[in-house]
């Protein structure tokens, strides 16, 4: 008999647990997945910190800390993954401009700015919300800009 699952029931049962646990590790889940892949569940939990590297043995803490809780959670077999977002990751969400603030990155815009050509750049995230968008300070010409995040079209951290 197919089960029926619904995978935004389950993200929004097992987030809180999930934010709790990674946090008790000084993480942050960035990113939380749950996805049917070749006829298989993949909980796929993204781990990041400002203060330090995720490394393999915290993902293997949280993943042990966590997966007994999760079972209760997820009524169906399923593959949990921990990790780091890793370096060429793009970002998924409005929050990682938040989270990598301070940090370099990688920008793709829809649009070129007013006056200017070039859709692509490096620089470093100054600011970041809703409704004024990004501002970066771009560094091919040292200049601050405000962008709107209705024209960002990508973003990765860049690293030298």
């Amino acid at each position: 008999m197919k089960q029926e699952v619904n995978r935004h029931d389950i993200l929004e049962k097992i987030t809180p647990l999930i934010e709790n646990t990674a946090m008790r590790f000084g993480y942050i889940p960035i990113e939380i997945e749950f996805v049917k892949e070749n006829h298989r569940w993949f909980l796929r939990i993204y781990l990041y910190s400002k203060e330090k590297d995720v490394t393999l043995d915290d993902c293997e803490k949280v993943t042990r800390s966590l997966s007994d809780f999760l079972d209760e959670l997820i009524p169906v077999k399923y593959y949990l993954e921990v990790s780091s977002p890793g370096l060429e990751r793009k970002f998924k969400s409005d929050k990682e401009f938040t989270y990598f603030n301070g940090r370099r990155i990688s920008l793709k815009l829809k649009q070129p700015l007013e006056g200017e050509t070039e859709k692509i750049f490096k620089g470093e995230i100054l600011d970041f919300n809703d409704i004024e968008g990004l501002k970066i300070f771009r560094f091919d010409d040292g200049k601050e800009l405000q962008i709107s995040k209705d024209n960002i079209q990508s973003a990765k951290l860049y690293i030298d």
